[in-house]
């Protein structure tokens, strides 16, 4: 368990200063004549969260609706919701801060957990992997079962509750302004609508509402052992397995392409692939860059029953021309600045 107090107020510290001296706020470089979003390719995730929201809605309503397929979808864009939570607490969505954080309570409903839990869980302790001396509360490490698929299934387990004992350690001393608030009214709105669909219709709402919430948020959980699991996260691009299918990014707003990102967190989630192309291919080792993420997950967890042994992923990466990277504790800071201005300024 990571009791890390003394880095959590380091944190602060950097945090405040950077939201400060932004006067604060963040801004996004996106296109000219943005109105009523940043960048024109959020409606994208948009329109995804909004038929995710009619999904879990609708089987209320309407009968006809209750039916296997409708669950399916409804759980895969669950698992969708929670990567445009990741992507929205990187960047804002919209223009108006008001907007940014009511889709903040609108996403904290589909995932049935506060949105900006992320801020500390992943902006700002699994960005940094372990290089501060300090574990990341989503180590692959955490489980270490000889059956692979058990490591897989079990994950989530472990993970969640490490990381809300984490989150809270964290609010107790951060006393950032505003994020106390934000944090509860995510809360509230997330668990008072789930709670009211089930005083509607309990036995509905617990299929075709909750059960699609916890998929999704268990799965985003599972994710960080599929994209970590026998990476070497002490190397500058061999600390990330990447999924490059051109139809899943598409759908997952281009989370596969997860060794830049970690590099190059300011990146807009749209610029992610030609950025993985140019810097990340060359220096990367091969088996770390996937094409399809069923097939690593049938290799991997179904058709094998032991966890794969380390190997040197490294060696590309000392082989290629060097691109210059800020260096790991700069990046540190301006994600704690950008994540926290982002996600707590009224």
């Amino acid at each position: 368990m990571y009791h890390g107090s003394g880095r959590i107020v380091t944190l602060l510290t950097s945090s405040t200063a950077g939201y400060r001296s932004a006067g604060g706020v963040a801004r996004v470089a996106g296109n000219p004549g943005g109105f009523v979003v940043r960048r024109p390719e959020e409606w994208r995730q948009v329109g995804l969260v909004a038929a995710y929201d009619v999904l879990l809605l609708l089987p209320l309503f309407q009968p006809a609706w209750r039916h296997p397929v409708a669950w399916v979808a409804a759980c895969y864009l669950s698992f969708v919701n929670a990567i445009v939570i990741h992507n929205s607490l990187h960047q804002g969505v919209f223009e108006s801060k008001g907007l940014n954080m009511w889709w903040r309570r609108v996403l904290s409903f589909g995932a049935l957990y506060p949105a900006s839990a992320n801020i500390p869980s992943h902006n700002l302790v699994h960005h940094q992997f372990d290089d501060d001396g300090q574990p990341d509360w989503a180590d692959p490490e955490r489980v270490r079962f000889r059956w692979n698929l058990l490591n897989l299934i079990h994950f989530p387990n472990v993970a969640g509750p490490t990381t809300f004992a984490g989150v809270r350690r964290w609010m107790a001393v951060t006393r950032h302004p505003g994020f106390d608030f934000q944090y509860k009214s995510e809360v509230a709105f997330a668990f008072g609508l789930t709670g009211l669909c089930l005083l509607y219709d309990f036995w509905t709402a617990l299929l075709f509402v909750v059960m699609p919430q916890l998929w999704g948020a268990r799965s985003i959980l599972r994710i960080n052992l599929i994209q970590h699991d026998r990476t070497d996260v002490a190397s500058e691009w061999n600390h990330s397995r990447n999924f490059v299918g051109r139809f899943l990014n598409w759908v997952i707003c281009n989370n596969g392409y997860h060794t830049v990102h970690h590099n190059r967190a300011g990146l807009h989630w749209s610029e992610l692939p030609e950025a993985h192309r140019r810097e990340v291919v060359p220096r990367i080792d091969p088996s770390l860059d996937e094409t399809s993420m069923l097939g690593y997950l049938a290799r991997t967890y179904a058709l094998r029953v032991t966890r794969p042994g380390p190997r040197d992923v490294a060696a590309a990466e000392q082989a290629a021309p060097v691109v210059e990277l800020v260096d790991r504790g700069e990046r540190r800071r301006q994600a704690e600045a950008t994540s926290l201005a982002e996600s707590t300024s009224a």
